[in-house]
């Protein structure tokens, strides 16, 4: 028998990881449903590919069509079009073709008597902060307007993610270019001048046998070097995987000048506006806290939530517990601690979700001026200290020749 770990939730809304043995995944699932579980995700307990190729918190399903499934969808119920029958529809034509399998395999099992939280839960593709907002809004009778927020969600969310990326993508392709144009340099230009300067028996200034020095072992064992520098990032990637390495970068990230806080932030922002979708969607809030740190990023601060949501559920205050967690900004604690007390806490959570990403846009804004920059100083400043000491042994020929 395998042993597989599953993602699963109780009829509570207690949302954790158990390991269960069965022959598939299937057999899993089956076990776990017999048991009274919902089942969100089921992997192998070790399967490197899996390890290599899923993202924490992803869905298989593309955010742009899942925002027009969803849009859609709501439609069709607000008409008055039951729910199977809104399903049947969109599983044959309405819906985005790479969407039709998974509706299929959706509305196949509402027909056989499922609810549609259940059925998307069992299907395995929808994401988790998705199938809680559909059954708070299921057992509310306000299924439309559960979905209304999380269209309005997704939109907020996506758009921040996809302005995060944009931001990202100039100082990334310099940072690609330095590299490029340095292992060029050091690989092959740099080899060809120590060949030149053997063969005219120019001597070398000590700056010139430095940079040959570092070139020539590189430009032999440049194969191997690769290898083994392919060989490390697995291992680093494969231990991010795991609880505890995970925690270790999340615990240095913070510590990263500008970008560092930028990051923090980034992921608050992320989880208090899924907190606030939860909650004003009817989740209850240990529900909406165990939901919204599964769809955290960073396992640091998911791990911090889950701890929080555990103090909640012993009676303690929202704000009281998170700031057990020293990981959200004072600032958020004292918005959240006036939402609790004024009975307003999604539509505060929404506030500080707002105001962070706000922030965040406009100081990754302000650093990259500098930042793009800086790389091509440098950039520039290391290419030239290269071409120098390339260059200063023809120096020295031509100024012996003239003054022979």
């Amino acid at each position: 028998m395998a042993e597989f770990v599953c993602r699963v939730g109780d009829a509570s809304g207690r949302i954790f990881e158990q390991s269960e043995s069965a022959q598939s995944e299937d057999e899993a699932r089956q076990k776990l449903a017999d048991k009274g579980f919902y089942v969100f995700s089921v992997r192998s307990s070790f399967d490197l590919v899996s390890q290599l190729t899923r993202r924490r918190g992803d869905s298989k399903i593309r955010p742009a069509d899942f925002l027009i499934f969803n849009q859609q969808f709501n439609t069709l119920v607000k008409a008055g079009l039951p729910i199977l029958k809104a399903l049947d529809l969109l599983a044959e034509r309405a819906a985005h073709p790479r969407l039709r399998p998974v509706l299929q395999d959706v509305r196949q099992r509402v027909r056989d008597g499922a609810m549609l939280s259940e059925a998307m839960a069992a299907q395995g593709s929808f994401p988790l902060v998705y199938i809680t907002a559909v059954t708070a809004g299921e057992r509310s009778g306000n299924l439309t307007g559960v979905i209304d927020q999380y269209i309005s969600y997704l939109r907020v969310s996506t758009g921040f993610r996809k302005e995060l990326a944009t931001a990202l993508i100039y100082p990334a392709i310099l940072i690609v270019a330095v590299i490029g144009v340095l292992s060029y340099i050091l690989t092959y230009a740099m080899p060809q001048f120590s060949k030149l300067y053997q063969d005219l028996g120019i001597p070398l200034p000590h700056v010139t046998r430095i940079m040959l020095a570092i070139a020539m072992p590189l430009r032999s064992y440049f194969l191997i070097f690769l290898a083994v520098a392919a060989i490390v990032a697995v291992g680093v990637f494969l231990w991010t995987r795991t609880l505890r390495g995970a925690i270790a970068i999340d615990r240095l990230k913070p510590r990263v000048p500008v970008l560092g806080d930028v990051w923090l932030k980034a992921e608050i922002a992320q989880f208090v506006r899924t907190l606030s979708t939860l909650l004003a969607g009817g989740t209850p809030l240990v529900a909406g806290l165990e939901t919204a740190s599964a769809a955290i990023g960073s396992r640091l601060i998911a791990t911090s939530v889950r701890g929080a949501a555990g103090h909640v559920r012993e009676g303690e205050t929202l704000h009281g517990s998170l700031a057990k967690t020293r990981l959200i900004p004072p600032l958020a604690l004292e918005m959240i601690e006036v939402g609790e007390a004024s009975g307003a806490l999604a539509a505060m959570l929404q506030s500080v979700a707002e105001f962070y990403e706000e922030e965040v846009n406009t100081r990754l804004q302000r650093t990259l001026i500098w930042i793009s920059p800086a790389i091509l100083v440098v950039m520039a400043v290391v290419i030239g200290f290269i071409l120098i000491a390339l260059y200063m042994p023809l120096f020295s020929v031509q100024v012996g020749s003239s003054g022979g």
